[in-house]
């Protein structure tokens, strides 16, 4: 019988960071893993600016909020950016551009989870003055900072963030976000 993909059953957002290096060739993997995503008509919207050397990735972490003190630990941070114009532009405003990117960010977080590695994506973090510091045009937006990092110690943690370490994976009840054959108004509910 299938199960589910045991990396999607294990990928969980940890906070808990070594600063031991990834190897060239695993952090290849993962980034030509999120390549292979999908896209509208193969447009492949993405682009990712790997962050791996000191140097660059200080520059990352001097624009993270507070709440993401634990992402300084990761040795790799993967910025990730489209635009609409990057992939379709449907009728009732299927921009196709977040869609398809989503894709890839999760695909990279797969292969992330398959090597091992915690593949955390963030969205505290300072967009205008991080695409600034990196040259990027204006007109690119900043979607999300991918943190990448080995399993570590926990003593970094707040004692928030260590309780979330070990605690239940929480999803919302399948019936309230799944719906067969028609809609119900109460699934929109947050």
């Amino acid at each position: 019988m299938s199960k589910i993909l045991g990396e999607i059953e294990t990928r969980r957002a940890r906070r808990a960071l070594s600063e031991k290096p990834v190897a060239e060739q695993v952090l290849a993997r993962i980034m030509t893993a999120a390549t292979y995503a999908p896209s509208c008509f193969n447009n492949q919207p993405w682009r990712f600016l790997v962050v791996n050397r000191d140097r660059e990735l200080e520059i990352v972490k001097e624009h993270l909020s507070g709440g993401n003190y634990w992402a300084k630990q990761a040795p790799v941070i993967v910025a990730v950016f489209t635009k609409p114009d990057l992939d379709c532009r449907l009728s009732d405003r299927r921009d196709y551009a977040f869609f398809s990117t989503g894709l890839a960010v999760e695909a990279l977080m797969l292969q992330a989870t398959k090597e091992g590695l915690i593949a955390h994506p963030i969205a505290g973090y300072k967009p205008l003055p991080l695409k600034e510091a990196f040259g990027v045009d204006s007109d690119m937006i900043l979607l999300t900072l991918v943190i990448i990092g080995y399993p570590g110690d926990q003593a970094h943690l707040s004692d928030k963030h260590r309780e979330l370490e070990h605690s239940r994976r929480d999803r919302k009840p399948e019936d309230q976000v799944i719906m067969y054959n028609h809609w119900r108004e109460n699934h929109v509910e947050q």
